[in-house]
């Protein structure tokens, strides 16, 4: 499958993938190539935020939910070498959040997003006559998506870092 090609009608459409839907967590750059589809990492899945995408490919939704890196998905694929071992890093994504969206910068207290966040990764600045507006220590962060699903304007997504 020539993905260039499935990206640029998809373009031309006017069809959007979600801008928090990443690949899995250790996959290597030749996983469509290789990947089966055969929905095993889908089912394994301990926080079903893994689902099957365009062309059948399971991809991770963090809109519904967080991904724990429980390596579930890398352990019940029978594809030999489509994920690296999970002493290394997950995967390079990290999140941002969309100031025009995000209740604290629209002077209403929101802090779901750090509530979430396990890694203490966002933290709000406290600013005078101002609501505390949220910080992301991209050092920290490891880009689970936690903060994504719990945000009331969908204010947050995920990036490749």
């Amino acid at each position: 499958m020539d993905s260039s090609k499935r990206q640029f009608w998809k373009r031309a459409l006017g069809q959007k993938r979600s801008p928090n839907e990443v690949s899995l967590p250790w996959t290597q750059a030749d996983f469509t190539e290789r990947c089966t589809r055969c929905r095993a990492c889908v089912d394994a899945c301990e926080t079903a935020v893994i689902k099957v995408g365009d062309g059948g490919f399971p991809v991770v939704d963090l809109s519904q939910g967080e991904c724990t890196f429980c390596y579930a998905c890398a352990a019940h694929c029978d594809v030999d070498g489509l994920f690296s071992s999970q002493s290394e890093t997950p995967w390079q994504h990290k999140v941002q959040v969309l100031d025009a969206v995000c209740l604290p910068y629209q002077q209403v207290t929101c802090r779901s997003c750090s509530d979430s966040c396990e890694t203490r990764a966002i933290r709000f600045q406290l600013q005078l006559k101002q609501e505390a507006t949220p910080e992301i220590d991209i050092n920290q962060c490891t880009g689970c998506g936690s903060c994504v699903s719990v945000c009331p304007t969908n204010a947050i997504e995920v990036v490749s870092a």
